[in-house]
């Protein structure tokens, strides 16, 4: 019979309410406490059966609790998540874990002293786009890949709260980068030689609202990854080209398409064109005798939920991490590079 164990959440907002919602229907997983200091959201728990504490030590005395899931600004990760190993819970904080590498490994550094598992909620690796593309690139359908672009793009700005503010971890590096980064090192198995960004401050001058990154491997492979918050006409999702065809997924709901040369055929409509004031052949577009377009490959992906399995499973000694603390800390230290880069203006070479 499988056990069931019980959570408790710090931090009532959009994700602390998204990791209620989502773990009750698992079945092995059930939330029975909240702490919040914001009493509307006390209460929005309440009316949904759960116990609520108004400090961070009566949630961490409840001896009921086996796993503890910190969604609160992201200044509080860190002390709140070693104050919860000494308490004797299992911990789950939300991205991004800290606000350095040195919070970093002292929260590792803690929990492996309380002989605690310490898992970072990294949940983008599940997005059917991501493993899409990580297919792709996984089993060379376009040949050596030489550019990867990844892109997440709206209008709204960044919410008018915490996420405002320096101290509080706020920018869209700390909140977007820190999954599209973790998706570039999860997808590419090499170590990152350099390191240059480029900083958006279209409304916001404490914090970035967008920025451009560029990350160099050491084959080669140079991927891109842009947020911006103020564009009105978005770029694709993902554009990925190899020495033997290209993709694109225009968005979420993963609309793309493959294009690649038909071998033998690669300049057989190669006419020049007009091009404004003159003529390329260069810039030429294809037709259908040189290029076959393809469907997106058909991904049959491990849900959400396979976080939550692979957390419980550790605890039970039956599995490791999916979301390793090594992996953890190589996302650290690249964003760490990152505001380097901002800061000097100029590339950083790494060893990451």
């Amino acid at each position: 019979m499988q056990n069931v164990y019980k959570l408790g959440i710090i931090g009532y907002g959009g994700m602390g309410k998204w990791h209620h919602i989502n773990t009750d229907k698992l079945g092995f997983i059930k939330t029975v406490a909240v702490y919040d200091i914001a009493e509307e959201a006390r209460q929005r728990a309440a009316e949904h059966g759960l116990r609520t504490y108004c400090t961070l030590e009566e949630i961490l005395a409840d001896d009921e609790i086996d796993i503890i899931v910190i969604a609160t600004p992201n200044e509080f990760h860190c002390p709140y998540a070693i104050k919860a190993f000494e308490a004797g819970k299992h911990v789950i904080s939300e991205k991004p874990v800290a606000l350095n590498s040195e919070e970093l490994q002292k929260m590792i550094d803690s929990a492996n002293v309380h002989n605690k598992v310490f898992s970072v909620h990294q949940n983008r690796r599940w997005d059917n786009d991501y493993r899409i593309i990580k297919h792709i690139y996984d089993n060379h359908e376009l040949g050596k890949i030489f550019s990867i672009q990844s892109r997440v793009m709206g209008s709204r700005g960044i919410p008018g709260d915490w996420r405002v503010k320096k101290v509080h971890g706020g920018g869209m590096v700390l909140d977007w980068g820190v999954h599209l980064i973790d998706q570039a090192l999860d997808m590419v198995k090499e170590k990152v030689t350099d390191v240059y960004v480029r900083m958006k401050h279209v409304h916001h001058t404490e914090v970035d609202d967008g920025f451009q990154l560029f990350l160099t491997f050491e084959s080669g492979l140079v991927y891109f990854i842009e947020v911006c918050t103020a564009a009105y006409i978005r770029l694709p999702r993902w554009h990925i080209s190899g020495d033997a065809g290209t993709a694109i997924i225009e968005d979420w709901s993963c609309n793309g398409k493959i294009i690649k040369p038909i071998r033998g055929k690669e300049n057989v409509d190669a006419t020049p064109i007009q091009a404004g004031a003159g003529l390329t052949k260069t810039m030429a577009p294809r037709g259908e005798e040189s290029t076959i377009e393809l469907p997106l490959p058909k991904i049959t992906t491990n849900e959400w939920k396979e976080y939550y399995e692979n957390f419980v499973a550790v605890i039970e000694g039956k599995q490791e991490l999916i979301v390793k603390h090594h992996e953890v800390m190589r996302v650290m230290k690249i964003m760490e590079a990152a505001f380097q880069s901002e800061i000097e203006n100029s590339s950083i070479h790494v060893d990451i």
